[in-house]
């Protein structure tokens, strides 16, 4: 899977439990694609900083998801529904 989408899965599950700020830098880097260097300029930090704490926020977000592991029990639920009656299937997607 791709990093970024792989990642943008894990913001999902685990964005809440990072700071504002990490938040505010992996938005604007993944979901904004800002670069670096821009982040740094709106943020008056520099660049360095700026991925420094990208690169922070992604260890932190794979760490999560090595302990909890929400986004892969999801996917097997994903692929265990593919195989039940259509009827029960909509109703657990509705869930999810």
């Amino acid at each position: 899977m791709d990093k970024t989408i792989y990642l943008s899965n894990l913001f999902d599950y685990y964005g809440e439990l990072l700071t504002d700020k990490q938040q505010d830098y992996f938005k604007s880097y993944y979901f904004n694609n800002l670069t670096l260097s821009e982040i740094a300029e709106n943020e008056n930090v520099s660049r360095n900083a700026v991925h420094k704490q990208i690169k922070d926020t992604e260890n932190k977000l794979i760490h999560y998801e090595n302990i909890l592991k929400q986004y892969q029990n999801s996917q097997k639920i994903k692929e265990i529904i593919k195989n039940i009656n259509p009827e029960i299937k909509k109703q657990i997607e509705d869930l999810l």
